[in-house]
């Protein structure tokens, strides 16, 4: 077992050992897992300087988080690092679900064409992780690998943490710390902080099997099979010939038992056959656990990822989940650090990812439920749902393998301007933004690449109204303006736009925009307001708002 060889990093002295025994840095990341490393990669992009510790000095064991989703993946793109992990990884749009020996209903997670990414992509999170800490490489982020905060001590104008390698100890003192440790996080516990949630009665076996597989590029889940009575399975390709299987084994299964290869052997032959040849590459136990902390921002301590929360993977929301934390948290941490908004606005990091956290906590829920039903007369709803779904659609909505990793809408967030104008468009304000494709300058491209990582100002152009547009240019300080065009049509000669062509008219259908309509998008690429006409004092107020800035000019006052 554990046929792959993860990725060694050198430990290197820290040269404060020799020194006065501290290391000063505006940011201080603790873990060097995917979401610290996005963290660092966003803080590098956008000029803040980050130091990531971490104790270890590999990237992780095991498949662990393997599914990333669209939005993830956009994520992911604006970091640059996308294009390695989709071209490394297995794309799926499509999944089965199996109910005893028969299928019970497949689905298309993105039927529509016109996107850039998958649905989502499997990839084994050592190698997302080698693909991250190399782009952070490229963007000249430093991780401390052998570098394990042994405590924390936080005050009014920073953190002093304790940090111990190899060859010694030393300090770092930090405006602010991101704590991304890990379910198991230290630093909740130098906080003196409460992990809050419920462990669900039941555990399952993942078993990374490498063999060569005919199966399709889909995700399967059987309930009740043939294989594996009275439980369920699931499984997913990975890169390299490897396969994931998860199995249900139940509360009184033995985890230490279970992992041995005598146990998981035979499990693997009644599922795939005693003639397919297989090699097992890494095995665990895990249990299903919904859990997070109170607040995700402790003063001058921002907790991201499993360190904040942790659901059931079935819905492959806990990476997904966690580097849009960093998403959400890392362009307002640098604003703060910049000295362009006031720590108020990390508040509002807490009260988006908190809700998110709730919602998945949620989702997570009614998934366990449905997969490992607590009552007799639970397991015959759901069986009857089962075997409703075969032939009836109505019952294929109340089937639940897993609810998939969704991107939260930030509804009712401080940073959102309400609706001033009816839109047939699902793109509230908070919703992240869709993808189109488009042509800027004679090139094929994407919408989403022309905006993030700073506030952006979409503009569905009218030709009548290029005095408008130049005004918005103007009021538009610090923000990407994007003028979307017909395809073919002229474009505004302006100073300080990108004019991008709507080559399939799918960016004016995913926004619901006639010519004149205006979308404000925040640095994450999430939708902060939007206008079916031009309204400068509305237009200056609504960027303040979405940014943190609390001063309007006067000509907005």
């Amino acid at each position: 077992m554990n046929t792959h060889s993860p990725a060694r990093f050198p430990y290197t002295p820290p040269p404060e050992l020799s020194g006065n025994g501290e290391l000063r840095v505006p940011v201080a990341i603790v873990g060097a897992g995917p979401v610290g490393v996005a963290c660092a990669i966003d803080l590098a992009l956008q000029g803040v300087k980050a130091v990531v510790l971490d104790d270890n000095d590999t990237v992780s064991t095991g498949s662990r988080a393997i599914c990333y989703a669209k939005r993830t993946l956009e994520v992911l793109d604006r970091l640059g690092c996308a294009e390695t992990v989709v071209g490394r990884g297995v794309c799926w749009n499509v999944g089965k679900v199996f109910h005893r020996d028969r299928l019970a209903y497949q689905f298309d997670l993105l039927p529509e064409g016109g996107h850039k990414h998958p649905a989502f992509v499997n990839l084994q999170q050592y190698l997302l992780e080698e693909a991250m800490l190399a782009r952070l490489q490229e963007v000249g982020g430093e991780v401390r690998w052998k570098n394990r905060v042994a405590g924390a001590a936080p005050d009014g104008g920073g953190v002093t943490l304790s940090v111990e390698t190899p060859d010694g100890a030393y300090r770092v003192r930090a405006d602010w710390v991101i704590a991304c440790d890990g379910a198991r996080s230290p630093m909740r516990d130098y906080l003196g902080l409460e992990w809050r949630g419920q462990i669900f009665r039941d555990r399952f076996l993942i078993a990374d099997v490498h063999m060569v597989g005919d199966y399709p590029t889909e995700r399967w889940f059987w309930f009740d099979p043939p294989f594996h009575p009275n439980q369920s399975v699931l499984l997913h390709r990975q890169a390299d010939d490897v396969w994931r299987i998860d199995f249900q084994l139940g509360w009184d299964a033995d985890p230490e038992e279970e992992r041995k290869p005598e146990r998981v052997i035979p499990r693997i032959r009644a599922m795939l056959g005693d003639d397919r040849p297989f090699e097992l590459e890494w095995v665990s136990v895990y249990t299903f656990q919904c859990r997070r902390l109170d607040r995700f921002v402790h003063g001058r301590v921002m907790f991201a990822g499993d360190a904040a929360h942790q659901v059931s993977p079935f819905g492959a929301r806990g990476a997904n989940s966690g580097i849009q934390d960093a998403d959400n948290l890392c362009w307002k941490l640098a604003r703060v650090v910049r000295g362009e908004a006031g720590p108020a606005l990390l508040e509002t990091y807490d009260r988006e990812r908190v809700a998110a956290a709730d919602e998945n906590i949620l989702n997570s829920t009614r998934s366990t439920d449905f997969i490992t039903p607590k009552s007799a007369t639970s397991r015959l709803f759901r069986d009857a749902v089962l075997d409703l779904s075969v032939k009836h659609p109505f019952a294929r909505r109340l089937v639940n393998s897993g609810r998939l990793s969704m991107p939260t809408t930030y509804r009712d967030s401080a940073l959102d301007t309400p609706d001033a104008d009816a839109f047939v468009s699902a793109l509230v304000p908070g919703s992240p933004a869709a993808d189109a494709p488009v042509r800027i300058a004679g090139r094929a491209s994407w919408l989403l690449d022309c905006v993030g990582g700073s506030p952006a100002v979409l503009m569905f152009a009218a030709p009548e109204r290029d005095a408008e547009l130049e005004q918005l240019v103007a009021l538009a300080s610090g923000a990407k303006v994007v003028v979307v065009v017909p395809a073919g049509g002229g474009a505004p000669a302006r100073d300080g736009i990108m004019v991008a062509e709507d080559v399939d008219g799918l960016a004016a259908r995913r926004y619901g925009a006639a010519p004149g309509t205006i979308y404000l998008l925040r640095p994450d690429q999430h939708v902060a307001a939007r206008w079916r006409r031009w309204d400068a004092q509305a237009f200056e107020h609504a960027l303040a708002r979405a940014i943190g800035r609390t001063e309007v000019s006067a000509h907005a006052a």
